[in-house]
């Protein structure tokens, strides 16, 4: 047998059927979900594709992919956050306190918001790295710390748990222009977190796929041993990404904060799940090294249109959560057999 003969029968080398190829996209099943869901809101209600539907689904499915999407990614690294939802309301109450309150600048106290979450990232990533100890219970513990020190330190200095009053901040019309304010487009009304959440999409998708950290990326959440073993920093990857998860925290605790111009104690608490949701129907798997951002973004569309649909269809919103434990369920069962189908161990 010569070696080309040989080489065309190398299972190695040789080329995947197309179908294969693209059922070995995490984010395809998404697609296909987002798709379904559409059409069937789209046909059960009139208001759907209205402009102002549209508007308000997108707008509402936005603020969820951003987070999403740096959840997505800080899974296909092996780890998780669970402070990610109380993250937003406290760099939102930081801006509100500091500035309603004592008067501070407003562009400075959202400088200071974000080295605050930024820090408490890098925290996260520094427990998790130097004691070994599951992300998913440092990062609950965060959580439950932000929770209580979001309550007690703004009814402690404000004496209420929300912050009112932003509006009358100076500068407040000038920040709104970059992270609440809104514009026409095909006879819609987008909100300008919609530009940030595809930007933030474009950008991780960029990072996973054309970039060398992207390869680390997926390194160490699938075989974080052996990423040690050939001098992968690990430790850097880990940092990078927790930081990246307060960082879009942060980003969307602005995006609230200067649309709505007041926060609340709670503001946030309970999505960490939703974000979490939205990056498994997007094609993450649990135990890292696979995903994508694409997915994570249309996980949060699905839940987006999902969340105000049932809104449009006057169905009793509580069937939502049915939906979401739905969707988390066959999302996992969906990956898993469209992996195992594709060859993908």
């Amino acid at each position: 047998m010569t070696l080309a003969a040989r080489a065309a029968t190398d299972e190695r080398v040789a080329r995947a059927h197309p179908a294969l190829a693209l059922l070995r996209r995490p984010e395809v099943g998404a697609a296909v979900a987002a798709l379904a869901v559409f059409v069937f809101f789209s046909v059960s209600t009139e208001a759907f594709l209205t402009p102002a539907g549209v508007s308000t689904w997108l707008y509402s499915a936005s603020l969820f992919g951003i987070m999403a999407v740096a959840v997505a990614l800080l899974m296909i690294g092996g780890e998780f956050d669970l402070s990610a939802g109380a993250m937003t309301g406290t760099t939102g109450l930081i801006v509100g306190v500091i500035t309603t309150e004592w008067g501070m600048n407003i562009w400075l106290a959202m400088l200071i918001a974000l080295v605050a979450a930024l820090s408490i990232g890098a925290a996260n990533a520094y427990v998790v790295m130097k004691t070994g100890v599951p992300s998913f219970i440092v990062t609950l513990a965060t959580f439950f710390i932000l929770q209580g020190v979001n309550l007690a330190v703004t009814k402690l200095i404000t004496g209420t748990v929300a912050i009112q009053g932003m509006s009358e901040v100076a500068g407040f019309e000038q920040v709104k222009v970059f992270f609440g304010s809104s514009f026409p487009f095909l006879g819609m009304n987008v909100k300008v977190s919609i530009v940030w959440w595809i930007a933030v999409t474009l950008i991780a998708t960029w990072v996973l796929l054309r970039t060398r950290s992207g390869n680390w990326i997926f390194a160490v959440g699938g075989q974080v041993t052996s990423s040690r073993q050939v001098g992968l920093p690990v430790m850097k990857v880990k940092l990078g990404l927790f930081m990246t998860t307060a960082g879009a925290g942060w980003l969307v605790g602005m995006l609230q904060l200067f649309d709505v111009s007041t926060v609340q104690a709670t503001t946030g608490i309970g999505q960490e799940f939703i974000y979490i949701i939205c990056a498994v129907v997007g094609g993450c798997l649990l135990t890292g090294g696979y995903g994508s951002a694409v997915g994570a973004a249309l996980g949060a569309l699905i839940y987006g249109m999902t969340l105000q649909g049932i809104v449009f269809a006057q169905w009793d919103n509580n069937w939502l959560k049915a939906f979401l434990g739905v969707m988390l369920l066959l999302a996992v069962l969906v990956n898993r057999s469209v992996r195992r189908q594709a060859g993908i161990r």
